[in-house]
């Protein structure tokens, strides 16, 4: 039985690639009936990434049941798919924090605080000397571009500076000037509906016994959002509504000066005031200047305030 292999739901470019990468590693390893799957479309910077190196997207999936699966780029469960307490996990390779999640048989688990899944990838891909294919690592890199923002982002660790131009050499590519035009292909605002923006890059967290929703979008101005906020916390409304979510926060990232603006419904305004030590302004914005991960800088202060 084939051995699916995927990243989280709503998938980002980092999430999508690894699960294509370590598909080919684990054919490599000699265990061929596996096949990268995803938990959503991709977005519009992830299309750019396969489009350029003219790779096929994975096929969607909803459920997993009867096949085993294997995780990369998440672990925690409200991330996964939707059956994953029916089928057995039989490895996971992740950079993210470990909550939520446990097994009934033994797997393999591969974590580590660094900046990309891919990164981790890599790894192992050089300590078994594997090869690594231009296209697979043109997809490699475009993951750890995508969640380092070009090695800029404060998730940001030695083996990308390593990694990241071994991928672009094998790749062929000129890192900064592919980075940037797939960075910014995923920032056309005015081509995303208002859902897309709200949940195109949502995950679900457990904090205190309250699930926060946390959604991010990356822009190159700021005032694209600005524009269209009442519509956008309307739609944040309508699926905390519908979801039963007790807050959701969305994270709008400018990319060119690595500051973001943060958008809150439902409960959790003073949470995150607390976490982020200022206030929401008269338009109901709060200023993160600095802030661009949502990982390292955003989860972790609003954990130690919900569960202080």
């Amino acid at each position: 039985m084939t051995t699916l292999i995927f990243g989280h739901q709503n998938p980002d470019t980092d999430a999508l690639t690894s699960a294509l990468s370590f598909a080919e590693y684990q054919r490599q390893l000699g265990n061929t009936d596996v096949e990268a799957v995803a938990l959503g479309e991709p977005n519009d910077e992830t299309k750019f990434a396969l489009n350029y190196f003219k790779a096929q997207a994975p096929r969607v999936i909803e459920k997993a049941a009867p096949n085993d699966v294997m995780l990369v780029d998440h672990n925690e469960f409200p991330q996964s798919v939707s059956d994953i307490e029916d089928v057995r996990i039989r490895a996971v390779v992740d950079h993210h924090r470990l909550a939520n999640f446990h097994t009934t048989y033994p797997l393999y688990y591969r974590g580590e605080p660094v900046g990309s899944t891919n990164s981790i990838i890599f790894e192992l891909f050089e300590e078994n000397e594997f090869t690594i294919p231009a296209q697979l690592a043109g997809l490699m890199a475009s993951g750890i571009i995508s969640d380092t923002l070009l090695l800029k982002s404060p998730t940001t660790t030695d083996l990308e500076r390593r990694v990241l131009p071994e991928l672009a050499k094998i790749a062929g590519i000129d890192l900064e000037e592919y980075g940037l035009a797939m960075l910014k292909a995923g920032t056309n605002l005015a081509a995303k509906s208002d859902l897309t923006i709200v949940e195109g890059d949502a995950k679900s967290f457990t904090m205190g016994g309250k699930t926060i929703r946390i959604g991010q979008v990356n822009v190159v101005d700021l005032n694209e959002v600005y524009a269209r906020q009442a519509a956008i916390e309307q739609t944040m409304t309508d699926e905390l509504s519908k979801n039963g979510y007790d807050s959701f926060l969305l994270i709008a990232t400018n990319i060119l000066d690595s500051d973001s603006t943060g958008f809150v419904v439902g409960s959790g305004k003073e949470e995150l005031e607390k976490a982020f030590n200022g206030k929401f302004d008269e338009n109901g914005r709060l200023a993160l200047p600095g802030v661009v991960s949502r990982k390292k800088q955003v989860v972790p202060p609003l954990q130690a305030v919900y569960e202080g």
